[in-house]
């Protein structure tokens, strides 16, 4: 039994370390990802404090890896570990069975793993730690001073994510990382079969609404009158593009994505996904890139999902004469992990991107 009990210790250990780890590469997804529960288990007062959650739970995934692997206090940490396990099953089994969250997050973005798949993971992680918590007086620590060795783990756990925060993540496994193109991630991968959609038509007559497809529509009988068109899907595609809401609109409401993506000069995107939570001290280095522009060496956009006024607010404010063109928030999120992000591309393709701590 003693051989099993080490063997469930170490793979359990090293999972949540590991898990920890992928996640403190990015507690900024996490949280996001918190927030997505919150939201669909009504619980969105809580998700002001979802970055505080989300760095505290990977800590404490490291630290209680680190505990199991090494015997420290394991009474305490078979315990707390149990109650973890039991959380995560109750959250994976929800996303699964309510099929209103795809992805639990529980490995970050580096690793996607089903809703089933993490599921059954979790199961077989609540079995292996039921094992370890009934025989938890039986593990001895491993060797004097793990007290020690569980502090540093702490300490580093905290330090890797105040980094990453402070920067962006060490390895980004997003869509918008540095070598990646965004016209060739905003395609279908080679094989994929697209969504299939049908046009719809909805007519009126004698104050009952019908809908007709494209074959069949009443054109020729002036007694129905035409409400709408809608596009109806009928069959769900095997994939999706990896980048899909990379849409740039300007001031007009004009797409100025293309524009922006294919071109011929170096292209800087200022990705400040919400003008009124931007961080400070980048405006001398962003005002050397505008006065570039002006130069006509090189484009800058600001890109945001604030509001018109706010962002021509927050133009004034700090002195900014390029133009701002609107996206999604989401996908600004996802571009940049931090508020606000530089990305520099070159005919699409993404050459640089920095924390507004770190701009060039």
């Amino acid at each position: 039994m003693r051989i099993i009990l080490n063997l469930l210790r170490i793979i359990v250990g090293v999972l949540f370390i590991f898990s920890g780890l992928i996640k403190a590469n990015d507690p900024l997804g996490l949280s996001y990802k918190m927030e997505e529960f919150f939201e669909v288990l009504h619980l969105t007062f809580l998700s002001p404090y979802s970055l505080a959650f989300s760095v505290c739970m990977n800590v404490f995934e490291i630290v209680a890896g680190v505990a199991v692997l090494i015997g420290y206090r394991m009474r305490i940490f078979s315990f707390l570990l149990l109650l973890l396990i039991i959380f995560f099953t109750f959250l994976t089994a929800f996303a699964l069975f309510s099929g209103t969250i795809r992805e639990c997050g529980c490995f970050g973005d580096c690793i996607k793993l089903t809703a089933v798949e993490t599921f059954w993971k979790d199961v077989a992680l609540l079995v292996m730690i039921l094992v370890i918590f009934f025989y938890r007086k039986s593990i001895n620590p491993l060797f004097k001073g793990t007290g020690i060795v569980v502090l540093l783990a702490t300490i580093l756990s905290f330090g890797i994510q105040w980094y990453v925060l402070k920067h962006l993540p060490f390895i980004d496994c997003l869509p918008y990382k540095v070598g990646n193109s965004i016209p060739e991630k905003m395609k279908l991968p080679p094989g994929a079969k697209p969504d299939v959609y049908e046009m719809v038509f909805v007519y009126e007559k004698d104050g009952q609404k019908k809908e007709f497809s494209e074959s069949n529509y009443p054109w020729e009988d002036s007694t129905w009158k035409f409400v709408d068109r809608k596009d109806k899907l009928i069959q769900k595609g095997n994939a999706e593009p990896a980048i899909k809401d990379f849409i740039l609109t300007d001031a007009d409401g004009v797409n100025q994505t293309q524009a922006i993506l294919s071109a011929t000069e170096p292209v800087y995107l200022f990705l400040v996904q919400n003008v009124s939570k931007a961080g400070s001290g980048w405006d001398d280095k962003i005002k050397a890139i505008q006065q570039q522009w002006k130069g006509e060496k090189v484009f800058i956009y600001g890109v945001s999902a604030s509001t018109k006024e706010e962002i021509n607010a927050f133009k004034q404010q700090h002195g900014l004469e390029f133009p701002f063109v609107q996206m999604d928030g989401v996908a600004i999120k996802t571009a940049g992990r931090s508020n606000p992000t530089l990305i520099l591309l070159d005919h699409g393709v993404i050459k640089g991107k920095w924390s507004y701590h770190d701009i060039p």
